[in-house]
């Protein structure tokens, strides 16, 4: 599906800019959330419900945080169990 196929009036579309992006594009493939990269261009991902914005932000959140934060926030979901 070509990125103009999407309604952007009925869901988010945000743009990953770095070195980053390639990383996140590959996982959110993985995850099959819509999301194209042109050379030398933003990453686009098209987040049309929640599942798929929670997952964006689990991606995004593993690149960007701290691996304290990261142990924190592990720590934090075994204990809410």
């Amino acid at each position: 599906m070509e990125s103009s196929e999407y309604k952007t009036d009925l869901a988010q579309l945000v743009e990953v800019n770095g070195t980053e992006r390639w990383s996140v594009f590959q996982r959110l493939r993985e995850l099959e959330i819509p999301c194209w990269c042109e050379p030398n261009q933003p990453l686009r991902v098209y987040l049309s419900n929640t599942r798929a914005t929670v997952q964006f932000w689990s991606v995004s959140r593993q690149l960007n945080a701290s691996r304290q934060e990261l142990v924190l926030w592990l720590e934090q979901c075994w204990q809410m169990n």
